[in-house]
């Protein structure tokens, strides 16, 4: 399972998962990806999941890359355990997802079997996602950038 070598602090405090994502909101290494419409806690063993489905499907085709890493602990107290006593040890390792976080994406194939690959990834995900194209960048003019004005010494 994937879990960081070292961190700086045991365990953390839950956080909050409102808003957008701050970063990985654009299609930079495939030409598809999923893209998150809501928020959502993915687990190790859910990222696994993926990775696995992913290369299972994708066979010797493309290149998939994942975005995600699981950086954050989840602590849980013993069961039947009375309260107080301190928090909980981490049982497992998450990584916080945003809406609008890019955290698949595949190169190499068509658009239809990029569809189908996502679509066995997302039916092992906890929330909704949306499949994006990369969108290619189109040089604008000089004078157009600089509203119609010509540059004139």
């Amino acid at each position: 399972m994937l879990m960081p070598k070292k961190t700086k602090y045991r365990k953390v405090q839950r956080g909050t998962r409102k808003g957008l994502s701050k970063g990985c909101r654009t299609v930079e290494f495939g030409d598809f990806g999923l893209e998150a419409t809501e928020p959502a806690w993915v687990s190790a063993q859910q990222i696994e999941a993926i990775r696995i489905t992913m290369s299972r499907k994708l066979k010797k085709e493309g290149k998939f890359f994942l975005r995600l890493f699981p950086d954050k602990p989840v602590t849980k107290k013993p069961a039947e355990t009375r309260m107080g006593k301190g928090k909980g040890n981490p049982e497992l390792w998450v990584a916080v997802v945003k809406r609008g976080r890019i955290f698949a994406e595949i190169a190499g194939v068509s658009e239809a079997r990029a569809r189908e690959i996502f679509k066995t990834a997302t039916s092992k995900l906890p929330m909704k996602t949306r499949f994006v194209k990369k969108e290619t960048a189109v040089q604008v003019p000089a004078a157009a950038r600089d509203g119609g004005a010509l540059n004139e010494a």
